[in-house]
């Protein structure tokens, strides 16, 4: 899967400016499968020559959302995708440090329409996106204008491809001899858990993935590590198994990779989460969020897999609810905090803003986390049009998961019951179901 990507940008340099418009086309290798575009409020003026260039004005970007509003989109957007752009190594920097900016590390294979340009369509004059596009024949709408250029790239990737299909296709240089090629064409587009084994039969490795073939090949096209090459050269055959729903595929990844210790999931083995959201009250009466490592003591109001998602979330929470990024964990120096300085923090950073009604806010954004743990059916999207999938808590203790027809009564725990395989309960679980309930994802929740 490709995500080609165009930017727009109140400068040159991605250490000092910023994106104020993004265009992202999901490309299969043989059409657009998905898109997704916006623009975004860089807080900063737009300097006027790139007003003119661009037509994109202050004025349009005041209510444009802020980055960290759309970093988690974008994020999951471009999951399992190589980032292709025409001059991959200006757009992928933006989007790289508007992502460092949030404590996040953006890392996507990355391929350049300009170098495939150069070397596949030989002998044009200049590779710039407007001169190649005219000599080409592909029409460019909105020029220098986000969508307008990233459709424009698509078209030229398109024609790329037809120039030499191995583009769209597995890098066949360090495959394990015995792996079965064919496999790649046969996986599917839908939520799963995909297996990796070696010559005898042993799993390297265990994943998940809302787009089983999306995420495989990701792997197979990653050479930016050591770990990646050995496991690619050592994979001889793969399997999976469809779940359709994203949380079951997150229960049955965790309890395999329990259950067989693969090699390349030492990190997984003992838990899929490292990070909670934990708080504390200062001698000065304010309420104050910290990521920290899971703790033995102590119970964290909701669990990260990584700091880096921890610190997005936050970043979120701090926004919807007027918080203090001092008093969140986000500003590190003395005094007020940056947001108090722009008027977007009250000062409770400082002691301007009363604790008692600052921990208000706090209280406000935890309840987000809070999930009453009770009998409950939750409903998602089976493998096909013609089913559901039920996760089922009875007695307060994760059940299991199944699959029912659509035709089947759901509101039955008993009927429900007959569907339902057999899972252990444990605390990795209890904390995949809270965040996934988190999400809002669930098709439909009954109680019983």
């Amino acid at each position: 899967m490709y995500a080609i990507i165009d930017i727009e940008t109140t400068g040159g340099n991605a250490s000092r400016e910023r994106i104020t418009e993004i265009a992202i086309y999901i490309h299969d290798g043989k059409k657009v499968v998905n898109e997704y575009s916006t623009l975004i409020n860089p807080e900063c003026k737009v300097p006027p020559f790139v007003a003119r260039l661009t037509g994109i004005s202050d004025e349009m970007l005041v209510n444009a959302p802020k980055f960290f509003e759309v970093a988690r989109d974008i994020v999951e957007i471009t999951e399992g995708c190589t980032f292709v752009a025409h001059n991959a190594a200006f757009d992928y920097s933006f989007v790289k440090q508007e992502f460092l900016n949030l404590g996040y590390k953006y890392k996507r294979p990355v391929l350049c329409t300009v170098k495939m340009s150069r070397k596949l369509l030989p002998g044009h004059p200049s590779y710039s996106l407007g001169n190649l596009c005219s000599s080409l024949g592909i029409q460019i709408t909105s020029r220098h204008r986000a969508s307008g250029d990233a459709l424009a790239t698509v078209k030229l990737f398109e024609r790329l491809l037809s120039v030499d299909p191995t583009l769209s296709q597995i890098p066949t240089d360090g495959l394990h001899p015995s792996l079965d090629r064919s496999i790649f064409s046969r996986l599917p587009l839908t939520a799963g858990v995909y297996y990796f084994h070696d010559e005898n039969g042993k799993l390297l490795y265990i994943g998940k993935s809302k787009n089983i073939h999306a995420r495989v090949l990701s792997h197979f096209q990653n050479s930016t590590t050591s770990k990646a090459i050995e496991m690619r050269s050592n994979t001889a055959s793969i399997s999976f198994e469809e779940t359709g729903s994203e949380l079951i595929a997150l229960l049955l990844e965790s309890d395999e990779i329990k259950k067989h210790k693969p090699l390349h999931n030492r990190l997984q083995r003992r838990t899929l989460y490292k990070y909670g959201l934990y708080s504390l009250y200062l001698q000065s009466g304010y309420r104050m969020l910290q990521i920290e490592k899971i703790k033995s003591t102590g119970k964290p109001h909701t669990v990260f897999a990584s700091f880096d998602e921890a610190l997005v979330l936050v970043h979120d929470i701090v926004a919807k609810y007027n918080l203090c990024q001092k008093l969140c964990g986000l500003y590190q120096n003395h005094g007020a905090c940056f947001q108090h300085s722009i008027g977007q923090c009250s000062g409770a950073c400082i002691g301007i803003e009363p604790a008692d009604e600052y921990n208000l806010r706090v209280d406000a954004a935890l309840k987000e986390f809070r999930h009453k743990w009770t009998d409950m059916a939750i409903i998602d999207h089976g493998r096909n049009e013609d089913e559901v999938s039920v996760v089922l808590i009875e007695n307060n203790v994760f059940a299991g998961f199944g699959w029912m027809s659509n035709e089947e009564s759901i509101s039955d725990p008993i009927k429900i019951k007959d569907f339902i395989r057999p899972y252990s309960d444990n605390r990795d679980v209890h904390q995949i179901i809270k965040g996934f309930l988190n999400t809002g994802k669930a098709l439909k929740i009954i109680r019983f």
